[in-house]
């Protein structure tokens, strides 16, 4: 599978570069949360600007990644859907479970935003 990661001081964004996320491509983005949920990583932006279509895995490696995030007290983030990917998700009514914006820079702000109140409140 065909994706890209931009690593950031206190984020990632993972973006993967296909239209379909199928089963196989969301087993792998499961890995690749764990993965830098393991290694540290407690806010992830998931960019989905080039799926044009998600299985019930791929939504099932979303509620993996928001629950990874919020063990480690970050964020998980989507930016960047479809309308095919949206009406998706709200067939499923996890629109508004999901923190979704609409592009990178909201992303930014609400995890800085959220990292400067773990910070006032004394979190690691």
């Amino acid at each position: 599978m065909r994706y890209t990661i931009d690593k950031h001081e206190r984020y990632v964004v993972i973006e993967p570069l296909i239209s379909n996320l199928d089963a196989a491509a969301a087993a792998f983005l499961k890995g690749e949360f764990m993965l830098r949920n393991t290694s540290g990583q407690r806010n992830i932006v998931l960019d989905l600007s080039q799926v044009q279509d998600i299985c019930e895995e791929g939504v099932r490696m979303g509620l993996l990644a928001d629950r990874l995030c919020q063990g480690a007290d970050g964020m998980f983030i989507i930016t960047g859907l479809t309308p095919a990917v949206r009406q998706i998700l709200k067939v499923a009514h996890l629109d508004a479970f999901f923190t979704i914006v609409k592009n990178l820079s909201e992303a930014e702000d609400l995890i800085f935003g959220n990292e400067i109140q773990r910070d006032l409140i004394g979190g690691k």
